[in-house]
Order: C-alpha cells, then structure tokens, then sequence
C-alpha cells in the first residue's frame, strides 16, 4: 500500500491588493480563512479571495467580485498545491519551474463564492475538496412592501459604495461603466449621492458609455438618463471602432467559452481599453454588475433549463449556479455569477484598474434574498421582469430623493453596439467559443 505524503508547498500567488477589506488587515482576513468559524469568515468584511493553512489543510474563501483558482502539481517529494486568481499564472508558474507537463486547463479547479473550500493536505492520490458554506442569507423575512424593500436594500448598496469612497476610492477619479440601465443608473446616482454627502468633489466623477461604431442603443439611453436629471456633464462616451471586439482575444482574456459571457466581456474589454487609452492614470471604476442576477431579471424563456419556480424557489441560483452538490457543478469552474463574474474581473484587470460592483457583495445579496418574490410576483414572469426596475427607484428615491429613470432591460452587448454590427462580430454557434478556448494551450 502506498503511504500518503504531505504536501510540501501551497504557492499562493493571488494578488492581496486586489482585496478589499474595511474591518481587518488581509493577514488577519487569511488567519480568519485559515482557523475560522463558518461565522467567522462571513463577518469579513468587503470582497475577497483568500487562502490560509491550518496544520495538514488549506482553506480558501472567495465573495462573487474576486477570483480564485488552484492546481496540484506532484513533485518528488510530494504535491504542491498552486492558486491564483487566473489559469495562465498557473501555467507559467509550472513552466517556470518544470511542471507544466502535468498541466491542462480542465484540471484547474475555481473555489466557488459564498464556500471555504478546504483540501486535505496529503496526495497520492490527489485529495476531493470540501465545501463549507458561510453565506447563508435567509430567504422571504422582508414584508411584500415595495417601497420598503427597496429602500432598505438600495440602502445596504448605498452604505457599501460609501465605505469605498472612504476607504479606496479616496483619491483620483472615478468610472461609472454607464449604460443608463437600472443597475448602472443606479449606481452612479447613488456614488453621485455619496461623494456629495461626504464632501467629495463631484468632478471627479464620469460615467463612461460605450459606442460601437457610433452606437446601440445604450449612448441615447445614457443620454436620456442623465438628461431627465440635468447631469449630462457627466456622461462620456467611449467611442470604438467594431474591430476592436475581438471575442478571441476574450476568450482568452477571461478564460471561459460561454457565449453571453464572452460577448458580455468583449464588450468591457474595448471599453477598459478606450478608458485606458484617453486616461493613462486612472485607477477606479464602478459597475452594476450583479444587480440582475440578485433581483432574477433575466429572461427565463431563453434558458431551456429554467423555469419561474426554479428561479424562485432556488436561493441564489444566478450567484451561483445549481450549487457545488449537484451533478451540473462543473469540475473546472464554479457556477453562475461566480463563475461569470470573470466577465468584468479579467478586462478589468487587463488594463489595471481596481474594480468594484457593489450589488456583488454578500450585504447586498443578503438583502436581495430577503426578498419575498414568490408573494410578490404570485409566479407571474412578467411581474417579475417588472419587479427590478420598482424596487430599485422606490430605494433611489428614498436615499436620494431623486427620480431615477427606468428603462426595458437590455445587455450590454446589445447596447454597446447595432445588432448588424453584433451579428458581424459574433458566431452564433457555442461550439466556436469552445474550440478557441480549447486551443489555447494545445
């Protein structure tokens, strides 16, 4: 019988800057993750992706905004365990050292968001991760009031971009990836509020508005938006050319193949480039991804696999997919916005800027999941698609007092951009973005 070794090695090479944590030191959010209660490591507060050891275990956290990834490699004198937020760190740190014989991408695993994935530090054979959930929102506690639903839970939003105004967004200017849409209006109003509250310059402010070859329909939504509340000033567009969405160099940007995702992306990438082009120095920007997925507004008829009482009766089944025990949990990749997130994380990244998308934070995500949909909506799919857009202004209003404009739901891709020029700049089929994706380490 073979003996079980240790593990010689975790080589962490995640990025702690990219953390943002507001009640304690990242060695102190690690030491957390490492010997911590469940409860523990949910009071840390911000956006994280952290890993500790605790004697023969690792144990790695991650919240929705950050990304995590691991690989074992076997050595002679045992297995080292690798993580990092991307796939290619990986790689090139096992080609740095002579192991990248050993690597494919499908045997990379993503921690999954709201879990402390725990490994056994032993090998021969390579040890199962385990999974201990410390987000564990309770479902249906707030009263069907829509007024007041929307203003405790625009006010947990508002709260979190205001500990990051006070906290990392303290100097320099600001971004608002800008479509004009419930989530990003309401974002910029609500930073917009904010800097004013504090003191803030409200010139540091922008809210970017990306147009493909002169624009979809987003700039002209954008417009009307700001217009309706005299804050045009604000608005400026990032204007690309259509052969700067490249959905292969996306691919492998992000790392994945799924198509929405992909296009999502694709579409962020040219506008952190075009912001990083007119702006050589900027650092922060703020987005609104995550507000669909916590209020469920995706069109449930263009999933095969969804129906309303699956969407309503699953917690947080877009944050998250199917959930780690089920068999649709993929090996290699967490699932739903856990694993989409890398749509804003890797262009983001790209081009270094610190990103934030506060609906993605478990406070929030608490709030959403209060939410008593079902009495609200009495499984009704277009009271639901229409529930988004009402309790979000009802909360602007509340916080604000101003009058947010609210328009259909369209995605970024969409917007961004004509549907011809879509359509010239897209495959239709999934297949194309897996072959591309597959070919990146043949």
């Amino acid at each position: 019988m073979q003996s079980i070794q240790p593990i010689k090695r975790l080589v962490d090479l995640t990025d702690p800057s990219k953390n943002i944590i507001y009640n304690m030191t990242i060695e102190q959010a690690k030491e957390v993750v490492a010997r911590g209660t469940l409860d523990d490591v949910r009071a840390i507060d911000g956006q994280f992706a952290l890993v500790g050891m605790n004697g023969q275990k690792v144990r790695m956290a991650r919240s929705i905004g950050r990304l995590l990834r691991y690989f074992i490699a076997k050595k002679q004198d045992g297995p080292s365990l690798v993580v990092a937020d991307r796939i290619d760190t990986i790689y090139n740190y096992l080609k740095k050292v002579g192991l990248d014989d050993q690597f494919h991408p499908s045997y990379t695993r993503m921690a999954p968001a709201h879990y402390i994935t725990e490994i056994a530090l032993v090998g021969c054979p390579d040890p199962n991760p385990t999974y201990h959930r410390f987000f564990t929102p309770n479902q249906d506690s707030l009263a069907p009031d829509i007024h007041d639903i929307g203003t405790v839970y625009i006010q947990t939003l508002y709260q979190e971009i205001v500990k990051w105004l006070q906290n990392r967004a303290t100097e320099g200017p600001i971004g608002v990836c800008f479509s004009g849409g419930i989530d990003s209006g309401s974002v910029f109003l609500l930073t917009y509020h904010a800097m004013l509250q504090l003191g803030f310059n409200p010139a540091r402010l922008k809210a970017f508005t990306l147009a493909v070859e002169g624009g979809g329909d987003d700039l002209a939504q954008a417009k009307s938006f700001l217009e309706k509340l005299d804050l045009l000033m604000f608005l400026e567009p990032i204007e690309v050319s259509k052969s700067e969405i490249n959905w292969q160099e996306t691919i492998r940007v992000v790392e994945d193949y799924k198509p929405l995702d992909i296009q999502s992306a694709a579409m962020n990438l040219a506008l952190c480039r075009g912001i990083r082009k007119h702006y050589p120095e900027w650092r922060h920007l703020i987005d609104g991804d995550g507000g669909d997925e916590n209020l469920k507004d995706y069109p449930i008829e263009e999933n095969p696999e969804l129906t309303i009482r699956s969407v309503l009766n699953n917690s947080m089944l877009y944050q998250e997919g199917w959930g780690v025990d089920s068999i649709k949990h993929s090996l290699t990749y967490s699932g739903g916005l856990s694993r989409g997130y890398t749509r804003t994380y890797a262009p983001t990244s790209q081009f270094g800027f610190d990103g934030f998308s506060p609906y993605t934070l478990p406070n929030v995500i608490e709030v959403a999941e209060a939410i008593p949909f079902i009495t609200l909506t009495k499984w009704r799919h277009d009271k639901l698609y229409s529930l988004k857009g009402e309790i979000v202004s009802n909360g602007v209003k509340s916080i604000t007092g101003m009058d947010m404009p609210v328009f259909p739901k369209r995605r970024f891709q969409h917007g961004a951009a004509t549907r011809q020029v879509f359509d010239d700049q897209f495959p239709e089929k999934p297949g194309d973005y897996r072959q591309v994706f597959n070919a990146l380490y043949e």
